[in-house]
């Protein structure tokens, strides 16, 4: 029963019922549609090989099951149940048991560092307080993990999906989720802070659903999901865990970790099951380019990728343009490619860019943008790449309906096109609120339902053009500076890897604001080391006027998000617990103030 072993092969990409994206009140509704048709779920390992299938029609029927077995704990309505949001069928299985149960999921993440025993367990510890879980489960490999995170908070039940199989089944009647009641608690990556709980309700995600298949993505009959992305992050969890049922589509699954290790192995999904739709942040096609050879490349028939969506972090144009020439021998168009934001406080998607244009750049005037926060446009929009003292945005697209976007100054007023400032959104997406924290919530959800994105830029024409977020924004001598600047210069050296730097302010000794940037290293001769820290600084000095401080480190020492992203605020904290600051700082503005002696 648990391993689908009747299914023969993965589940079809043609399905037996008319084509129904996102048309639905409930996620219970959605599904008990989709389970009339013979799509699904296919898991795929490591090795590339199909190691378990769960048809919609059994997810619906296990579903049940499970959820009749949870209501035997005399669990109250809404009560929360945590969930290890592993890349496995029992997370489908555990979330939509919750659906038909009356309960509310919260997805937890499975560590992408599993070295880190400690760390983990406390992060999960940490979580399980805050979302006031009474029930917690986990799939196999995280059953001890979770055990070890509960122990001592009076959960009603820790288990597996055996444990829970093996409870009474209640004889009560299921009341599956309203449209008014809470879907499930979406926990943000912590990339500024500890991460918080984002309350999202049935009506919302079915909302964004609706419009993410009928408008973002113009879903159709014989389209195809292929993923990589983690459950328990929006894009993972909205885009391809809901999307799919919602619109009774097929989805192949790979491990993140697996993907990690293994990068080709998506596009082998991609290639074999003829996908239509992926998702990936920018670096997940730079690990495709960094660990592909050329005489690999043709053995790929990318063809039916129609969808290949860049989102979660801000746009990187370099290496995707680098991904489409590597892989245009095997059929992959860059036409493909399709620009979108959204933030887990909109439940996912905010907007996208057209579909069968690529990407579409914007290149501004660098210094201009820094001193006057207006975006002023440098040459033909759509050339991807820049002069010097230019940098390249792309453009989100425009808001998907229901959902309304401005741009603020810090007064609150509204802005004109061009002209930088916050991201606020409202719609029928937004969230309520954080789960259990009515302070949190009204500092960026107004009584008016505008929520303050917590991301800064600025729009042409209605397209949104995402340049940040807010608090990494290094400001120094009244000039706004954005981290990537600093990051995409680096990576102009050949000895810096895509990936390998991280910048950030830090206060000196007299509350002065310094730009550092720490950049992963594998050289060890120290006058190497030397040369680069010298080339690095005078190539930001040279682009963007400002002194840098530079700090070589190991390979896979800069900390990352749950969700993949670097952690600026992680890399600033550890940055400072390694080195005197103040020491470092004053022997900085020596040097800064030797260099303009001998300019001058």
């Amino acid at each position: 029963m648990k391993e689908g072993s009747l299914q023969i092969g993965p589940t079809p990409t043609e399905n037996t019922r008319s084509l129904r994206p996102g048309d639905f009140s409930t996620l219970t509704q959605a599904l008990d549609y989709a389970a009339l048709g013979e799509t699904g779920c296919n898991f795929y390992g490591s090795s590339g090989a199909l190691s378990s299938v769960l048809t919609y029609r059994m997810l619906r029927k296990e579903g049940k099951a499970l959820a009749r077995r949870l209501l035997s704990l005399g669990l109250e309505r809404g009560t929360r149940v945590a969930l290890i949001a592993d890349t496995h069928p029992d997370f489908h299985r555990f979330f939509f048991a919750c659906q038909y149960a009356g309960l509310v999921p919260v997805p937890l993440p499975c560590s992408p560092h599993l070295g880190n025993h400690e760390g983990y367990v406390a992060q999960l510890r940490a979580l399980l307080v805050h979302c006031q879980a009474t029930v917690a489960l986990a799939p196999p490999g995280f059953a001890s993990f979770l055990g070890e995170a509960g122990d001592g908070l009076n959960l009603r039940f820790i288990g597996s999906l055996e444990e829970l199989f093996a409870l009474p089944e209640s004889p009560i009647h299921l009341n599956p989720l309203e449209p008014e009641e809470l879907a499930y608690i979406q926990y943000t990556s912590g990339s500024t802070r500890f991460p918080r709980g984002v309350v999202i309700t049935q009506k919302a995600a079915l909302a964004n659903l609706s419009s993410i298949t009928q408008h973002g993505l113009l879903v159709r009959p014989g389209d195809r999901c292929v993923s990589w992305l983690p459950f328990y992050h929006d894009m993972g969890l909205v885009g391809f865990v809901l999307g799919p049922m919602a619109s009774q589509l097929s989805v192949d699954y790979l491990g993140t970790r697996d993907f990690a290790m293994r990068p080709r192995q998506w596009l082998s999904l991609m290639s074999s099951g003829r996908g239509t739709i992926s998702f990936s942040p920018s670096f997940g096609y730079e690990l495709c380019v960094r660990r592909l050879r050329k005489d690999q490349v043709e053995r790929f028939d990318l063809s039916a990728w129609r969808v290949a969506g860049v989102g979660a972090e801000t746009t990187r144009p370099r290496p995707l343009m680098q991904f489409a020439e590597l892989l245009a021998p095997s059929g992959f168009d860059k036409k493909a490619f399709v620009a979108c934001y959204g933030l887990a406080e909109c439940t996912l998607a905010v907007s996208f860019a057209p579909l069968g244009q690529g990407l579409e750049a914007d290149r501004v005037d660098k210094n201009h943008l820094a001193m006057n926060e207006e975006a002023l446009p440098l040459g033909r929009e759509g050339n991807i790449g820049g002069e010097e003292h230019t940098t390249t945005f792309i453009k989100c697209g425009k808001p998907l309906p229901n959902v309304a976007v401005v741009i603020r100054d810090g007064e609150g007023r509204e802005l004109p096109d061009r002209h930088c400032g916050s991201i606020y959104v409202r719609g029928s997406s937004v969230m309520p609120g954080y789960f259990s924290d009515p302070l949190e919530t009204e500092k960026v959800l107004s009584p008016e339902g505008w929520l303050d994105t917590g991301d800064v830029g600025y729009q042409i024409q209605d397209h949104i053009v995402v340049t940040g977020r807010k608090k990494d924004l290094i400001i120094i001598n009244g000039r706004n500076i954005w981290p990537q600047d600093l990051e995409d210069l680096a990576e102009l050296v050949a000895e810096v890897r895509p990936g390998d730097a991280c910048a950030f302010s830090v206060a000196g000794p007299n509350e002065e604001d310094f730009a550092v940037m720490v950049v992963q290293s594998r050289e060890s001769d120290s006058i190497k080391r030397a040369d680069l820290i010298e080339c690095l600084q005078s190539l930001i000095r040279r682009d963007l006027g400002v002194d840098c401080v530079i700090e070589l480190v190991p390979p896979r020492t800069l900390p990352r998000t749950s969700s993949g992203k670097l952690s600026r605020s992680k890399s600033r904290e550890d940055f400072l617990n390694r080195v005197d600051w103040q020491d470092l700082a004053q022997t900085v503005i020596v040097s800064r103030d030797s260099h303009s002696a001998n300019m001058a």
